[in-house]
Parts: C-alpha cells; sequence; structure tokens
C-alpha cells in the first residue's frame, strides 16, 4: 500500500440521512469530474444504513468507502452488528476500529479491537486502527507509554504495513477546536513510525492524525514527514471544509 499519496478520510460518525448523503457526496465528487487523478487518496465513512447508498454513488470515482465499525465475529447470534464479510458484500474497502468515542463511551480494550482489526484483514477489509492519549495522560507525560501500549495490543496478528492504516487521534484534540501542537504530532507520529518499523520492519505503514483537522490547519500538519493524511470527523460533514483538506494534501 506504500503512503505516498496522503489518504483522507471522512467520518461521519453518527450523523445523516439518505438526502444529507445525496447532497454531501454529489458535492465531493464534483472536485473529482474533470477527470484529473487526485494526488491523495479518499476514503468515506458514513454510518451503517448509508453505506450501499454511498458506495453506490462513489462507483466509478477515485473515492473508497468504509465503516465506522465492525464486529470480531463473521457471523451468528449477534444481535444489532455487523461483520466484515457484510460489509465487503456491500463493497466497504475500509473499517474503523478502537476509535476514542467506542473506547471511551462502549468500553472497547485494546485487545477487543484487535480482534477487530482481525476481522477486518481476514475479510480483505483495511482496518484504521485508531490510537490517542487523554488530556490527564498528555499532561502527566505519558503520551508515548499510552502509545506504545495501544500499539502493542491493538494491532492483530496477521496485520502487516499493507494492510492496515494507522490514525493518531489524541482525545483531547477531538471535536473541541484543539489541535495538537506540531512538536505534539512529530513527536508521537515520529513514536508510532518507529514502533512500526520494529513490528513490521518498515516505517511505510500510512499513519494519519485526527483531532479538529480543518483546511486553516490541514497545510501545516501535512508538512510534517510523518503524517500520511488525517481521519477528519465534523469538517467531513461540509463539503467545501473536506475538500479544503483534501487540497492541502
Amino acid at each position: 500500500m506504500g503512503a505516498s499519496k496522503k489518504i483522507i478520510a471522512g467520518n461521519w460518525k453518527m450523523n445523516g440521512t439518505k438526502q444529507d448523503a445525496w447532497a454531501l457526496v454529489n458535492q465531493i465528487l464534483e472536485a473529482f469530474e474533470g477527470g484529473e487523478k487526485p494526488n491523495f487518496r479518499m476514503i468515506i465513512c458514513p454510518p451503517f444504513t448509508l453505506l450501499p447508498q454511498v458506495v453506490d454513488m462513489a462507483e466509478g470515482y477515485l473515492v473508497d468507502v468504509g465503516a465506522q465499525d465492525v464486529n470480531d465475529h463473521e457471523s451468528g447470534a449477534y444481535t444489532g452488528e455487523i461483520s466484515a464479510p457484510m460489509l465487503a458484500d456491500i463493497g466497504a474497502k475500509y473499517a474503523i476500529v478502537g476509535h476514542s468515542e467506542r473506547r471511551a463511551y462502549y468500553g472497547e480494550t485494546s485487545t477487543f479491537v484487535a480482534k477487530k482489526a482481525a476481522a477486518a484483514i481476514a475479510a480483505k477489509i483495511t482496518p484504521i486502527i485508531c490510537m490517542g492519549e487523554t488530556l490527564a495522560e498528555k499532561e502527566s507525560g505519558k503520551a508515548i507509554d499510552v502509545i506504545t501500549k495501544q500499539f502493542a495490543e491493538s494491532i492483530p496478528e496477521g496485520a502487516t504495513a499493507d494492510n492496515i492504516i494507522i490514525a493518531y487521534e489524541p482525545v483531547w484534540a477531538i471535536g473541541t477546536g484543539k489541535s495538537a501542537t506540531v512538536s505534539d504530532i512529530v513527536e508521537v507520529h515520529s513514536a508510532i513510525k518507529a514502533l512500526a518499523e520494529k513490528r513490521f520492519g518498515t516505517r511505510a505503514v500510512p499513519v494519519l492524525y485526527g483531532g479538529s483537522v480543518k483546511p486553516s490547519n490541514a497545510p501545516e500538519i501535512f508538512s510534517i514527514a510523518d503524517v500520511d493524511g488525517a481521519l477528519i470527523g465534523g469538517a467531513s460533514l461540509v463539503a467545501a471544509d473536506f475538500l479544503g483538506i483534501a487540497k492541502a494534501a
């Protein structure tokens, strides 16, 4: 997979009706209609209810579609859950796992996240494995320790530099408008790349930054050597902002 092109991934979270998706995706796709190949890879991650619609709309464009979560089992009596083979069946190519909201609100542990990532890989879906420290952990100087532990426990056996994406999302910067400083991002991304080199023998695992990314700060964030793209929350719901970030890539 490598990381030559920046990856711009939009996480819509629990937002969007069919009508919203139609309007937003059409606005995004208009930017791809000139026939020029963009110098970034775009992934849109809508809620489960909108996945088939967005997959259909994006067909023929250089835009991929991913899910916001996935179950760790292939099938079975897991009411309300969606498996990786189901996602593959409708054309989703990616799945976010271990987002800080899943970890915080639904008690997901890194061990559980690794199971979900493994299930995705088995179905030929690329997991976007999220990790990040809380404000308390950052202020007590434990950010790198937290990331090191999450990296070790969240990335499953069978993962390679080519079948996963990592997203560093400092919990204190998600939806707060407060973005990490350049030195924060440099420190953590460099640590993740070093961990990847130790684990996979290469630094070429794509590592995205997530946390209040917007068109105004995207150029600075993307200029950092170890930042391979962004996982974008709120700004991915506004076509002009999402495309503005993509153009910065």
